[in-house]
């Protein structure tokens, strides 16, 4: 049992250690992206480019998370009111 909640928080330590970015890093990869797309460091195109990667990815958290909020029902529901509703009646 023990070894079984210690491999799980030890899971779960590893994959939300590989989640995260720091800012630099992922200001390094968009460099790098921009790069490949031919634009010069230092330029206009390579700032805007580096622009729309950061408003591409901002957008496409906020699709992601008024997804997550809006078209998933919530369904609330306790039998514990239910039955004390019920259990009075004949």
């Amino acid at each position: 049992m023990k070894l079984l909640t210690g491999s799980a928080i030890l899971l779960t330590l590893l994959i939300a250690g590989c989640v995260s970015m720091t800012p630099e890093e992922r200001r390094a990869i968009d460099g790098q992206t921009c790069s490949s797309y031919g634009f010069r460091r230092g330029t206009d195109a390579f700032a805007n480019c580096l622009l729309d990667l950061d408003l591409d990815r901002r957008a496409a958290s906020r699709a992601q998370l008024e997804q997550m909020q809006f078209n998933t029902p919530l369904i609330l529901y306790d039998n514990r009111y239910r039955y004390r509703y019920y259990r009075h009646r004949p």
